[in-house]
């Protein structure tokens, strides 16, 4: 089946090269000439792991390609994917789906057979009736469907989230799409995927619902670790404890500095204005978001803590600016909040990130950038790990607490452990959820 892909970010690009390693033949258009251009020479704009080596095995194969040229990717597909994007729309909280409209319009005047128009960006619930009128109105006698799919790619994870999912969701409202869209699955069908056939509203309505109760245990999480860090508890145990119930899960229980990326600040948001919208305000997302920022700015006063109440004129090492590890994606991340309190407040802020600087060093002006950890925290009064990538988790905490000039610690992805920090020869130690350590403490604290 020959496949269009509207959009070559993060869900596109991810989604067409998956699509096309299924067997299909698929054509990937983007307005920007330099992300084509850079497609076509194998190299890939985003950070993740294995895309580079599965594109261009399908490039080779010859069954994906890219191009600027709309028309002559819808030429024959029988599946047109919008996955542009819908970033929050400023001052009301919306999506902003000028995006999805105007390629849905250009779909619309391309297509001369019959075609399913695939929504793949995360839209609002109606979005796709509202599609479905825009191609209408821009091509009366096009005889086609649209179809909701949402995505549920995790970054850093995509690649296998794409081909081994938890379930695949599907929105029609004919025989004829399902049939198509089963088509364009069946690879995953046939080894006993899941997949969700369900009216428009409903597939909308799914990709919000679920990222937004992840983002609630998130936050839910933090609030348990802020109260155990005022009680004596161990957030680690509780959230050990609590995951073992089947019905609650393990997952999403980790404490940190909030939550951040492309889809969850986003998707919340949207939600939340859904409902008002509506007259149903969803006030429990509405105080996951609070909760959110909430817990970022509480990040800000446990550095200031461990720096005797002043940044100025310290030095800070940060390990980890993209909101998790395996992605070069800065969206939302809490070093967003984090970093520019510290540079505002007169410090010194080195950052270390595998992945980060390609767009941390627009968003994150002066600071300096290291490419070794140890490095990053010479002479350094406060080393702060904020992203957990796989490279900080087993780093010889004696020799980065013999390279400062005041050994002390804020582990934010609670990585490490009092113990660990002791040890190591770490004056001051803190972590989330967690009792704190400083070696000038009384004893039983």
């Amino acid at each position: 089946m020959k496949i269009a892909m509207i959009g070559t970010g993060y869900v596109g690009l991810v989604s067409g090269v998956c699509f096309s390693d299924f067997g299909h033949e698929v054509v990937c258009v983007d307005k920007n000439p330099d992300k084509i251009a850079m497609l076509a020479r194998g190299e890939v704009p985003i950070f993740e792991p294995g895309l580079e080596a599965l594109m261009a095995r399908n490039v080779e194969a010859g069954r994906l390609e890219f191009t600027t040229d709309l028309v002559q990717a819808v030429e024959g597909a029988e599946a047109v994917f919008i996955a542009v994007g819908t970033p929050t729309r400023r001052g009301d909280g919306h999506a902003d789906l000028s995006y999805v409209m105007a390629a849905a319009e250009e779909v619309a005047r391309a297509a001369r057979d019959y075609v399913v128009i695939v929504t793949k960006s995360t839209v609002p619930v109606g979005t796709n009736r509202a599609v479905r009128q825009v191609v209408k109105k821009a091509n009366p006698e096009l005889e086609f469907d649209v179809a909701s799919n949402p995505e549920f790619l995790r970054e850093g994870a995509a690649i296998d989230d794409f081909m081994k999912p938890d379930r695949v969701v599907v929105g029609v409202q004919s025989t004829r799409a399902a049939d198509v869209m089963a088509d364009i699955y069946r690879p995953l069908y046939l080894r006993d995927f899941p997949i969700v056939t369900t009216d428009l509203e409903s597939a909308e309505m799914i990709k919000y619902a679920a990222n937004a109760f992840l983002a609630t245990k998130i936050s839910f999480i933090n609030e348990i670790a802020a109260l155990c860090e005022r009680t004596g508890g161990d957030v680690k145990e509780v959230a050990r404890g609590i995951g073992l119930d089947g019905r609650i899960g393990n997952k999403f229980l980790h404490a940190g500095p909030g939550y951040g990326g492309s889809c969850f600040p986003k998707d919340t948001r949207a939600l939340a204005r859904i409902g008002q919208e509506h007259g149903l305000p969803m006030q429990i997302t509405e105080t996951v978001i609070g909760v959110n920022e909430t817990v970022k700015r509480r990040m800000i006063d446990k550095l200031l803590d461990l720096c005797d109440g002043t940044f100025n004129g310290k030095t800070v090492a940060v390990l980890g600016v993209t909101f998790k590890p395996n992605t070069d994606d800065m969206r939302e991340a809490p070093s967003l909040t984090i970093i520019p309190a510290l540079v505002g407040a007169g410090a010194r802020v080195r950052v270390c990130d595998p992945q980060g600087a390609r767009e941390g060093e627009a968003l994150l002006p002066g600071v300096s950038w290291q490419d070794d950890p140890y490095k990053c925290a010479g002479k350094a009064d406060l080393l702060v790990i904020l992203t957990e990538w796989n490279e900080f988790r087993a780093l010889d905490l004696k020799r980065l607490a013999r390279r400062m000039a005041r050994p002390r610690m804020a582990d934010l992805r609670n990585i490490y452990s009092v113990k660990d920090a002791r040890r190591a020869g770490f004056e001051a130690y803190d972590s989330i959820g967690r009792a704190p350590y400083r070696r000038d403490m009384p004893a039983g604290k």
